[in-house]
């Protein structure tokens, strides 16, 4: 699976490590460089797992938007839990955070309006990982993505 030695190193404050078949689950308290580790990690996972780099790549757009949206609504080092696993058809991709009372709205930004300064990142999940949802859990939200691909094969958008 994950193969950089940090990345195997026991639990460091902030951020827990559970491998799993083809991907991942990370307890972590956001910050840049561990957001920087769940990026790194998506794509090396993805990549030894069988998925194809640009479906890789796309998981690891679909994880770091889910993140930002979840540090721009609770702030910094929210406490939030990422998994990242390949399935048979899908790249499966789920953030949950604490605020369960704020769920995702789409803005009016068309992902190609040169004057939006920010709002592009729900079209862009709409784009990568058609039906995406959001549940409400116990503690807060946890919002799902399935980033779609053919297996040894070309990639494919539903």
């Amino acid at each position: 699976m994950v193969t950089m030695a940090d990345e195997r190193a026991p639990a460091v404050p902030g951020f827990y490590l559970t491998e799993r078949p083809g991907g991942f689950a990370v307890h972590m308290h956001s910050s840049a460089e561990h957001l920087r580790r769940v990026r790194h990690m998506t794509g090396t996972t993805l990549c030894e797992a069988g998925v194809a780099g640009e479906t890789a790549e796309w998981a690891e757009l679909v994880a770091s938007e889910l993140i930002g949206n979840a540090v721009a609504r609770c702030g910094p080092f929210v406490p939030l839990v990422v998994e990242v696993a390949a399935g048979p058809a899908a790249v499966s991709v789920k953030v949950h955070d604490p605020d369960g009372e704020h769920l995702p709205r789409r803005s009016p930004v068309l992902l190609d309006d040169p004057e939006a300064e920010s709002g592009r990142g729900l079209p862009l999940l709409d784009l990568l990982a058609p039906g995406w949802h959001t549940v409400l859990t116990p503690v807060g939200k946890q919002i799902r993505c399935r980033v779609p691909y053919r297996r040894g094969g070309g990639e494919t958008r539903a």
